[in-house]
Protein backbone atom coordinates (compact mmCIF):
# COMPACT_ATOMS: atom_id res chain seq x y z
CA UNK A 1 0.00 0.00 0.00
CA UNK A 2 1.63 3.43 -1.15
CA UNK A 3 0.05 6.68 0.56
CA UNK A 4 2.20 8.88 -2.33
CA UNK A 5 0.98 11.86 -4.22
CA UNK A 6 -2.72 11.25 -2.63
CA UNK A 7 -4.70 13.18 0.51
CA UNK A 8 -3.33 12.37 3.86
CA UNK A 9 -5.82 10.32 5.96
CA UNK A 10 -7.16 12.74 8.49
CA UNK A 11 -6.56 11.95 12.03
CA UNK A 12 -7.06 13.18 15.77
CA UNK A 13 -4.76 12.29 18.40
CA UNK A 14 -4.39 12.87 22.00
CA UNK A 15 -0.37 14.20 22.43
CA UNK A 16 1.73 13.73 25.34
CA UNK A 17 -0.36 16.36 26.96
CA UNK A 18 -3.91 15.17 27.03
CA UNK A 19 -4.63 18.02 23.80
CA UNK A 20 -6.19 16.40 20.79
CA UNK A 21 -4.00 16.90 17.53
CA UNK A 22 -5.23 16.92 14.32
CA UNK A 23 -3.72 16.73 10.82
CA UNK A 24 -5.24 19.71 9.62
CA UNK A 25 -3.89 21.75 12.85
CA UNK A 26 -1.35 22.46 10.23
CA UNK A 27 -2.32 22.85 6.91
CA UNK A 28 0.00 25.12 5.34
CA UNK A 29 3.26 23.20 6.86
CA UNK A 30 5.07 20.55 5.63
CA UNK A 31 4.71 17.21 8.30
CA UNK A 32 7.21 14.70 9.07
CA UNK A 33 4.41 11.89 10.67
CA UNK A 34 6.93 8.83 11.67
CA UNK A 35 5.26 5.91 13.32
CA UNK A 36 7.75 3.94 15.76
CA UNK A 37 7.12 0.33 17.89
CA UNK A 38 7.82 1.71 21.48
CA UNK A 39 9.07 4.52 23.49
CA UNK A 40 12.20 3.68 25.53
CA UNK A 41 13.68 0.97 22.90
CA UNK A 42 17.24 1.15 21.49
CA UNK A 43 15.97 1.82 17.92
CA UNK A 44 13.28 4.10 18.63
CA UNK A 45 15.68 6.21 20.98
CA UNK A 46 17.88 6.59 18.52
CA UNK A 47 15.39 7.79 15.56
CA UNK A 48 13.76 10.41 18.70
CA UNK A 49 17.15 11.76 18.91
CA UNK A 50 17.87 11.90 15.56
CA UNK A 51 14.86 13.97 15.12
CA UNK A 52 15.93 16.14 17.90
CA UNK A 53 19.11 16.98 16.67
CA UNK A 54 18.19 18.29 13.47
CA UNK A 55 14.67 19.64 14.64
CA UNK A 56 15.98 23.41 13.83
CA UNK A 57 16.68 22.52 10.43
CA UNK A 58 13.53 21.41 9.78
CA UNK A 59 11.71 24.07 11.42
CA UNK A 60 13.77 26.37 9.23
CA UNK A 61 11.63 24.70 6.11
CA UNK A 62 8.18 25.11 7.48
CA UNK A 63 8.08 21.32 8.95
CA UNK A 64 6.50 19.68 11.80
CA UNK A 65 7.82 16.95 13.35
CA UNK A 66 5.06 14.17 15.52
CA UNK A 67 5.66 10.59 16.48
CA UNK A 68 3.14 8.45 16.57
CA UNK A 69 2.94 4.73 18.90
CA UNK A 70 0.43 2.54 20.68
CA UNK A 71 2.61 4.12 23.91
CA UNK A 72 0.19 5.91 26.33
CA UNK A 73 0.29 9.56 27.23
CA UNK A 74 2.42 8.64 30.85
CA UNK A 75 5.00 6.65 28.44
CA UNK A 76 5.48 9.38 26.14
CA UNK A 77 5.80 12.10 28.62
CA UNK A 78 8.85 10.25 30.03
CA UNK A 79 10.43 9.55 26.65
CA UNK A 80 10.19 12.91 26.12
CA UNK A 81 10.97 14.17 29.17
CA UNK A 82 14.21 11.89 29.67
CA UNK A 83 15.22 12.89 26.12
CA UNK A 84 14.33 16.44 25.67
CA UNK A 85 12.44 16.23 22.59
CA UNK A 86 11.33 19.25 21.57
CA UNK A 87 8.05 17.78 19.60
CA UNK A 88 4.91 16.05 19.89
CA UNK A 89 4.22 12.26 20.63
CA UNK A 90 0.54 11.00 19.31
CA UNK A 91 -1.39 8.01 21.02
CA UNK A 92 -2.63 5.55 19.07
CA UNK A 93 -3.57 2.55 21.65
CA UNK A 94 -5.88 1.16 19.55
CA UNK A 95 -4.06 1.56 16.03
CA UNK A 96 -6.60 3.43 14.50
CA UNK A 97 -4.49 5.82 12.54
CA UNK A 98 -1.65 3.30 12.12
CA UNK A 99 -3.86 1.10 9.98
CA UNK A 100 -5.27 4.04 8.17
CA UNK A 101 -1.54 4.82 7.18
CA UNK A 102 -0.76 0.97 5.99
CA UNK A 103 1.44 0.62 9.18
CA UNK A 104 -0.25 -2.08 11.26
CA UNK A 105 1.22 -5.36 10.11
CA UNK A 106 2.22 -8.64 11.11
CA UNK A 107 5.68 -8.92 12.03
CA UNK A 108 8.35 -11.63 13.16
CA UNK A 109 10.61 -12.01 16.01
CA UNK A 110 12.49 -14.79 16.83
CA UNK A 111 9.81 -17.23 14.97
CA UNK A 112 6.93 -15.58 16.52
CA UNK A 113 4.22 -13.30 14.63
CA UNK A 114 2.71 -10.90 15.95
CA UNK A 115 0.93 -7.47 15.15
CA UNK A 116 2.52 -4.29 15.73
CA UNK A 117 3.67 -1.05 13.69
CA UNK A 118 6.35 -1.23 10.80
CA UNK A 119 8.73 1.71 11.37
CA UNK A 120 7.31 4.09 8.88
CA UNK A 121 7.99 7.90 7.84
CA UNK A 122 5.41 10.43 5.81
CA UNK A 123 6.35 13.38 4.33
CA UNK A 124 3.01 15.47 3.98
CA UNK A 125 3.38 18.47 2.46
CA UNK A 126 2.02 21.92 3.38
CA UNK A 127 -1.26 20.97 1.30
CA UNK A 128 -1.60 17.93 2.83
CA UNK A 129 -0.53 15.46 0.03
CA UNK A 130 1.58 12.83 0.93
CA UNK A 131 4.53 13.92 -0.65
CA UNK A 132 7.14 10.89 0.39
CA UNK A 133 6.55 7.79 2.31
CA UNK A 134 9.76 5.91 3.80
CA UNK A 135 8.69 2.16 4.92
CA UNK A 136 10.74 -0.58 6.90
CA UNK A 137 13.02 2.38 8.04
CA UNK A 138 16.47 1.61 9.10
CA UNK A 139 17.48 4.29 11.66
CA UNK A 140 20.76 5.40 10.47
CA UNK A 141 20.90 8.05 7.91
CA UNK A 142 17.20 7.92 8.15
CA UNK A 143 16.62 11.59 9.29
CA UNK A 144 19.21 12.85 6.67
CA UNK A 145 17.69 11.32 3.74
CA UNK A 146 13.87 12.84 4.79
CA UNK A 147 15.68 16.40 5.46
CA UNK A 148 17.87 15.93 2.27
CA UNK A 149 14.41 15.10 0.73
CA UNK A 150 12.52 17.89 2.23
CA UNK A 151 15.44 20.46 1.20
CA UNK A 152 15.47 19.44 -3.05
CA UNK A 153 12.78 17.05 -3.74
CA UNK A 154 9.35 18.80 -2.36
CA UNK A 155 7.89 22.30 -4.43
Amino acid sequence: MTLEKVQAPAFTLQNEEGKLISLEDYKGKNVILYFYPKDLTPGCTTQACDFRDKYEDFSDLNAVILGVSLDDAAKHTKFIEKHGLPFSLLVDENHEVAEKYGVWTLKKNFGKEYMGIERTTFLINEEGIVEKEWRKVRVKNHIEDVLNYLKNGTK
